[in-house]
């Protein structure tokens, strides 16, 4: 068997897993306009890919305000549990094991999905870019992200609550788990970062303040799950918005050490990659991913752009203990299987990522039938 250190059984927490191939959370925008609710397209597409070891879910918002893309899934109302619980029972009657990445965007969003209001974030700020927002407004499909607004310190428990809530809601509509998405420069990494967190109470100032709301959106989540079915993703560099951290080291070290010591399931670290970022500096990445996965001693799970001997070579050398794939498993929907006989892969269709319907989702050919090309 090709690549054979991926195929390894494991635990992460108490999520047993066949392998080591993870599926990175991957936004896809074909949830339903308005409830933004899932469908029997998202039970295939999921159920398609459930041979991997864990699939992590598209990031999915714990709250209205928590939105800023178009037509992406929720996970906080009886209806949208209701429409995730085919999704869990596909992915279960395949074999595999899915969790829910939880998920609040922060600044990295428009007053459409906010009732008017301008977004939230660790202090104001304007995100470089635009969201977004297909059909919800004349201007679109995307605009520039407006500035948002601190949140209050008296609003906090509220947002804690909506992260507790929406653990909940993924453990009534059958998930496996969840992961706290503190990456990516939305809400929680804005709060880590120092370019975006200029705050003067105690979430702000200090690296052991500004690690201060993950540490309770954690928290929250394991009230509900117990840690052995929490996970966290931290991303120290790349993200929309142009956020960053002047030591990101010291930062997200420090965030990894913080998350120690809980007996959470895992944690999930991208390094850059032409994605997320301008791909550049994997060298000093690995060096500050080795750190993190030290200091946070548990199941490290490592992303970004990985290909199948890269991600062999990871684990074989204790460096990772799983491999999150995003494009590749987007086009492979047996990338397991494609990766255990070293191909041939599908190429990934960009201009089907985001919105749509079954064409570049759920119609990606399987083995042993002749791949596809994009373009």
């Amino acid at each position: 068997m090709a690549h054979a250190p991926l195929f390894q059984p494991g635990k992460f927490g108490d999520i047993q897993i066949a392998n080591r191939i993870v599926m990175a959370p991957l936004t896809r925008s074909r949830s339903t306009p308005g409830d933004n609710l899932q469908t029997s397209l998202h039970a295939t597409y999921y159920a398609q890919r459930a041979s991997g070891g864990l699939l992590i879910s598209e990031a999915t918002q714990i709250s209205d305000e928590g939105q800023g893309y178009a037509w992406t899934p929720g996970i906080f109302t009886d209806a949208q549990i209701d429409h995730w619980q085919p999704v869990t029972k596909a992915v279960h009657d395949a074999g595999g094991k899915i969790v829910c990445q939880l998920w609040h965007v922060g600044a990295i969003s428009h007053n459409v999905f906010q009732d008017g209001q301008p977004p939230v974030s660790a202090s104001a700020w304007t995100p470089k870019g635009e969201a977004f927002v297909g059909d919800l407004h004349p201007d679109g499909p995307t605009l520039p992200h407006p500035q948002a607004r601190a949140l209050r310190l008296d609003e906090i428990p509220r947002l804690i609550e909506d992260y507790r809530h929406a653990a909940e809601c993924a453990k009534r509509a059958g998930f496996d788990g969840v992961e706290v998405h503190g990456a990516n420069g939305y809400l929680i990494d804005q709060f880590l970062r120092s370019s975006v967190n200029n705050r003067d109470d105690q979430y702000g100032g200090s690296v052991e303040n500004r690690i201060r709301l993950l540490v309770e959106a954690v928290d929250a989540a394991i009230s509900v799950w117990g840690a052995g079915r929490v996970g966290v993703r931290l991303s120290p560099q790349g993200g929309p918005g142009g956020s960053h951290d002047d030591d990101p080291r010291t930062l997200y070290v420090a965030a990894a050490r913080a998350l120690s010591g809980k007996g959470l399931a895992y944690l999930h670290v991208i390094r850059p990659n032409d994605f997320t970022s301008d791909g550049n500096g994997k060298t000093e990445a690995a060096q500050l991913m080795a750190e993190m996965k030290a200091a946070f001693g548990g199941p490290f799970i490592a992303n970004g752009d990985f290909g199948a001997a890269e991600a062999a070579e990871w684990v074989g050398d204790h460096r990772a203990d799983a491999i999150a794939f995003g494009r590749s498993y987007l086009a492979n929907p047996d990338l397991p299987e494609r990766i255990a006989q070293d191909g041939p892969y599908n190429d990934a269709d960009p201009a089907t990522f985001y919105g749509g319907g079954a064409e570049g989702y759920t119609d990606y050919p399987t083995l042993p039938n002749t791949y596809r090309k994009a373009g």
